[in-house]
């Protein structure tokens, strides 16, 4: 796999798989490395004796926010927070931590795995009555693809039917920031992916700003998220553990795919009067983004995009728009055989998820473990320097032979 550093500077070689981005997509979170908090405490960086993590979740409810105009309908509070292990049955490690909300991209909404089924059964029927030239067959089987294409995409799920989880798909990267100290929420963003509709990438900048609202207030103590964080295996309430431990002025936001449209919605220079009192966001990072409407600009953010060569959504515009704009770093990296959904383990193929497909062109694209390994160097690594000698070593970007992007100075 190859990569390829934009925004100035020289492009950088091959590098190892385990180490291709490691160190370089995510350059601005380096700047958002969490320091244990002053006042008698000392200020370390993270990655130095990485804390055990823990695991909870939130839920406020199918339809428990509205993100108002020009968006229609009403989306979910949910998701799933990983967080570095500290003393205490519920603890959070000492300090004040750095939070990152991740959001996952349009994909089906549902688990339901008898309309799959159906689906699936459809699909080759209705691919036999094109060939044979059945007309009537092909009628049918397109009828029965839509039906159940809505069952998989419907929100809120039918009873008995759970949501189908995409926002733990990104638990191996939540995992790996966690342990740098950061505390890592990823969203659920189902409600939005019911269609490509003109205000989608305004509702999930929404949806982004209101998870920050909530956290932000739930370090001070307060607001809905107080005794909803829970522990899954024992539905503790574990939300008074981060009060007063989150750092909200150093935010950093990650998203997928048109969860990455909604980060570049919520990050441009035009954008930032939206973000909740308090909150400041350092980085953001887009996973294979794709575009918004507006294409504006990001300049006074650091900003990373990923993208891979075989993929069908992204071709990593975003770093080309920016180029010759951004004051803050900006990095454009190139995967090498890397597809749209496999940053996704839920939407793998190997996940035995509902959905699950590998959408790469050609399909002998990098596996899911090669691209995971990419997006987990790429987000986190830069965050620490561990030493040369370390098996798990991730290089800067001296050794790794690339260069940071020279952020384009402009004067008023």
């Amino acid at each position: 796999m190859a990569v390829k550093r934009q925004g100035g500077g020289a492009f950088g070689g091959r590098v190892r798989t385990a180490a291709l981005v490691t160190g370089v997509a995510m350059a601005g979170l380096a700047v958002t490395a969490p320091a244990l908090a002053s006042g008698g405490e000392s200020r370390s960086e993270p990655g130095a004796g990485a804390p055990s993590v823990r695991r909870v979740t939130c839920d406020l409810g199918d339809l428990a926010f509205t993100p108002g105009a020009p968006c229609q309908g009403k989306s979910e509070i949910a998701a799933v927070v990983h967080y570095p292990d500290g003393p205490g049955a519920q603890g959070l490690a000492r300090g004040r931590h750095p939070l990152i909300v991740m959001q996952h991209g349009q994909w089906a909404t549902c688990a339901d795995r008898g309309a799959q089924n159906a689906l699936t059964k459809a699909q080759k029927a209705l691919a036999l009555a094109e060939k044979a030239g059945d007309r009537a067959e092909e009628a049918r089987q397109l009828k029965i693809i839509e039906k159940m294409s809505d069952r998989l995409w419907a929100w809120p799920c039918k009873a008995g039917v759970s949501p189908l989880p995409s926002s733990s798909g990104y638990d191996y990267l939540a995992r790996s920031l966690a342990r740098q100290g950061f505390v890592v929420v990823s969203m659920g963003a189902n409600a939005t992916s019911g269609g490509q509709a003109d205000s989608v990438y305004q509702a999930r900048a929404a949806l982004i700003n209101k998870h920050l609202d909530l956290w932000r207030q739930l370090d001070a103590g307060k607001g809905p998220l107080k005794g909803k964080v829970k522990d899954p295996r024992t539905g503790r309430a574990v939300g008074a553990a981060f009060a007063g431990h989150l750092d909200m002025g150093r935010v950093g936001t990650l998203g997928h795919s048109m969860g990455g449209g909604g980060v570049m919605q919520q990050v441009p220079d035009l954008r930032h009067g939206d973000w909740p009192a308090g909150v400041r966001i350092k980085a953001a990072v887009g996973l294979a983004p794709t575009a918004t409407w507006e294409n504006e600009p990001v300049t006074k953010v650091p900003l990373a995009v990923l993208w891979g060569t075989c993929d069908q959504v992204n071709t990593g515009e975003y770093a080309k728009w920016n180029r010759k704009k951004n004051q803050a770093p900006l990095h454009g990296i190139t995967l090498t055989g890397g597809n749209h959904n496999y940053f996704n383990t839920q939407w793998s193929p190997s996940s035995g998820q509902v959905a699950g497909a590998d959408d790469a062109i050609p399909a002998s694209s990098a596996d899911g473990v090669s691209r995971r390994t990419a997006a987990t160097s790429s987000t986190g690594g830069s965050t620490r320097r561990p030493s040369a000698g370390s098996p798990r070593a991730i290089p800067s970007p001296s050794s790794a032979g690339t260069s940071w992007a020279t952020p384009r100075r402009t004067h008023s």
